[in-house]
């Protein structure tokens, strides 16, 4: 699908889409039928409910109204809300479609923001699963959106192409089903983003690997399942060569029963989401490999499933970490952390100017946040203001979360350094996770996201979150 620009002076085929506003009208301005859709709005016989479409045949030229509601409450929701409704009603029936834009621009926003929004929103919103399915999606039969409007930016379009590519990218890897995406199908999809692009270099660390490095953490995850764990680390060379580098750090738990620990059976079919942080930062990943910003990015991702079996470790044992630090596992649901804890560790080599983790970790932080924002945990309050900053930017919202020596006690063990999971039953337990996390991330600056809310939403499937709050925050650090 392509974007171009024209004046509201050009000449333009394909249909026209009209925004409406119930207390606003502007946007029929010198139509032809601007009187009889007046008309028709106060008969409410064409709705402006936001995001309602409306066909309109026209002698001169086919419309398309879109309702927009009431102007004064169009916010940044109701524009992704209208965008988003009409990507899907159309993408069977219209080869070629004008947008008027500069109506479009919520308060507050600016029109390359706008921009940005609508062709992330309308290409993230034509995803569909099928790679599973005998019958394909239809491919869309909109080839072509033309943008409607004095302000010409490509720039802002190329983002929002960029960040949708990602998303779906990371929706894809977050639907597919476990026995196709496993760790070695993370590392191999890895492997052919740096085959493609010269500017990126992989290594997979394997179980061997890991074990020479002292990685028990992690390994005490991976040892119940008969699909090999990897540790991959994906770097991106955008910057000068002694440029410190961002590292993203991804849990990749590709199924998580739980292990000995083990979950419900109803639902445990989502579990194959749990290697969302490891989608994301993928995605993210292929968003650099599009915008190709001057900067450095490590992606280090934590792939393992985590399976019950004879050899899968239990409650009551005691791991050593590959800081040296020990962990006693009080259950092994709480799997995530424990190999986020030894990429942590890993990720201190690279002497990074700072380290994002990113991770279905906890259940817990849906009772807390729901399902809106992201929970951003950080060891420096200008880091988390960053992150926080990029996902209002980016309309991938974050909320900050507390990590006070408060809650340091209840992660000690009377048997090892920390245990796994936090001493007051339910209490917290997202907030016990970050500061469980934040032990193995001293020696630089670190922030944890929690996405168990937002990564996935049911039946719906992935989201592609967070892909646009970090591909922003990266670009801002490569324009400091």
């Amino acid at each position: 699908m392509n974007f171009i620009f024209a004046t509201p002076e050009q000449a333009i085929t394909g249909s026209l889409v009209v925004p409406v506003f119930k207390d606003d009208l502007c946007a029929l301005s010198g139509l032809s039928a601007e009187a009889q859709i007046k008309t028709l709005i106060e008969q409410e016989q064409i709705s402006t409910k936001a995001g309602v479409v409306t066909p309109f045949f026209n002698a001169e030229q086919p419309l398309i109204l879109v309702g927009a509601g009431k102007r004064e409450k169009f916010s940044e929701n109701e524009l992704l809300k209208l965008v988003q409704n009409l990507a899907v009603t159309l993408k069977e029936s219209q080869a070629q479609l004008s947008l008027l834009v500069d109506v479009l621009v919520p308060e507050k926003r600016d029109i390359s923001w706008t921009l940005t929004q609508i062709t992330q929103q309308w290409l993230s919103s034509l995803y569909s699963y099928d790679i599973t399915k005998s019958e394909k999606t239809p491919v869309t039969k909109t080839e072509l959106l033309v943008f409607i409007t004095e302000n010409t930016n490509d720039a802002a379009v190329t983002l929002g192409q960029a960040i949708a590519n990602g998303m779906n990218v990371t929706k894809q890897l977050g639907d597919l089903p476990s026995n196709i995406c496993t760790p070695t199908y993370l590392a191999k999809f890895a492997a052919k983003l740096a085959e493609q692009h010269s500017e990126f270099e992989i290594e997979v660390l394997e179980e061997t690997d890991m074990e020479a490095l002292g990685m028990g953490s992690f390994l005490s995850v991976s040892k119940g399942s008969d699909e090999a764990a990897k540790l991959i680390v994906l770097q991106y060379q955008g910057g000068e060569a002694n440029q410190a580098p961002h590292v993203l750090v991804g849990k990749g738990l590709t199924f998580d029963s739980g292990g000995i620990s083990l979950k419900p059976g109803a639902g445990m079919e989502e579990m194959k989401y749990d290697m969302g942080g490891a989608a994301a930062v993928l995605g993210t990943m292929h968003v650099l490999s599009e915008l190709k910003p001057a900067l450095n990015v490590i992606a280090i991702i934590a792939a393992a499933e985590n399976m019950p079996s004879a050899r899968a470790s239990k409650p009551g044992d005691v791991v050593t970490s590959m800081s040296g630090k020990t962990i006693e596992i009080i259950n092994t649901d709480a799997e995530g952390r424990l190999v986020l804890a030894d990429a942590l560790t890993y990720a201190e080599r690279f002497n990074p100017a700072s380290v994002v983790d990113i991770a279905t970790l906890t259940g817990a932080v849906i009772v807390g946040l729901g399902v809106h924002p992201t929970a951003v945990y950080a060891n420096d309050d200008n880091l988390s203001s960053e992150l926080l900053a990029a996902g209002n930017e980016s309309w991938d919202r974050g909320w900050p979360m507390p990590l006070w020596d408060d809650y340091a006690a209840e992660i000690t063990s009377p048997f090892a350094d920390l245990r796994n999971t936090g001493s007051i039953a339910r209490a917290g337990g997202s907030i016990t996770a970050a500061m469980f996390l934040k032990a193995f991330a001293e020696k630089y600056t670190w922030a944890h996201l929690d996405i168990a809310g937002t990564a996935w939403q049911g039946s719906k499937g992935a989201t592609g979150r967070p892909v646009p709050m970090l591909t922003q925050y990266l670009l801002a650090k490569q324009a400091e």
